[in-house]
């Protein structure tokens, strides 16, 4: 068994679990609901195609750097066929800003190899949550020969810059997976994303609030000459 770890990372993402027309929430992480929409598209498959390898692996979130809630509130007018207003929607989508997040992936190494390529080379464009909501940098982090809280628990620290000297934290979240009984419920497990019959189950999960040590990252270059290049010598070519 490896952990395929991926970082998630935007301007806005969203992560609805309970949402309507209306009034459009996010969870502050990701949904498993939601990486295993983004890895069927990554893999080319339609919404009638079955996800039961998907919903199968074991999934974990670091929160590394939380974010803002935000809300977007507009408002969409309904005319009838004869042009007279009907109605007025009043309309409130959430989204969370500037965070950051490492998602673990537990399972069988061939097929995360697989996932790890498709993400690297999508069949269909991915987003985090919502389609208005494209990934900023690389998501894959890479393999790792280690159990999933490992895995999560070992890599380095990957929030941004100004929040690590604003911050200064020593401690990090962590949510994963959990076969216990008695553990938290969210419904969040994706049984079919059918236009038809679109379904969600329970999943059961561990939050281990505030509870792992931050990982520096070690001999990481902070300086960038950009004169320092082949490039800088183009006007001998």
């Amino acid at each position: 068994m490896s952990t395929l770890l991926l970082r998630l990372a935007a301007p806005y993402q969203a992560w609805g679990t309970e949402s309507n027309f209306e009034r459009r929430t996010t969870q502050r992480e990701p949904s498993k609901s939601g990486v295993i929409g983004l890895l069927a598209a990554a893999l080319g498959r339609g919404r009638e195609d079955c996800i039961k390898d998907l919903a199968a692996l074991n999934f974990g979130v670091r929160i590394d750097q939380p974010g803002t809630l935000v809300r977007d509130y507009h408002t969409a007018r309904v005319f009838n066929s004869t042009g007279k207003h009907e109605r007025t929607y009043v309309i409130n989508r959430y989204y969370i800003s500037d965070a950051v997040f490492l998602v673990g992936l537990e399972g069988d190494t061939a097929f995360l190899e697989n996932l790890k390529n498709a993400v690297d080379s999508p069949f269909y464009p991915i987003y985090l949550g919502r389609r208005s909501c494209p990934p900023t940098g690389r998501i894959v982090v890479g393999m790792r020969n280690k159990p999933l809280e490992d895995a999560l628990t070992d890599e380095e620290w990957f929030a941004s810059e100004w929040y690590k000297k604003r911050e200064k934290t020593s401690r990090l979240t962590l949510i994963l997976d959990s076969a216990e009984p008695n553990a938290n419920r969210r419904r969040d497990l994706p049984v079919s994303f059918s236009h038809v019959h679109r379904q969600h189950t329970y999943r059961y999960i561990n939050d281990m609030h505030g509870k792992i040590p931050v990982q520096y990252a070690t001999n990481v270059a902070t300086e960038h000459d950009p004169f320092d290049s082949d490039l800088a010598s183009m006007e001998d070519v």
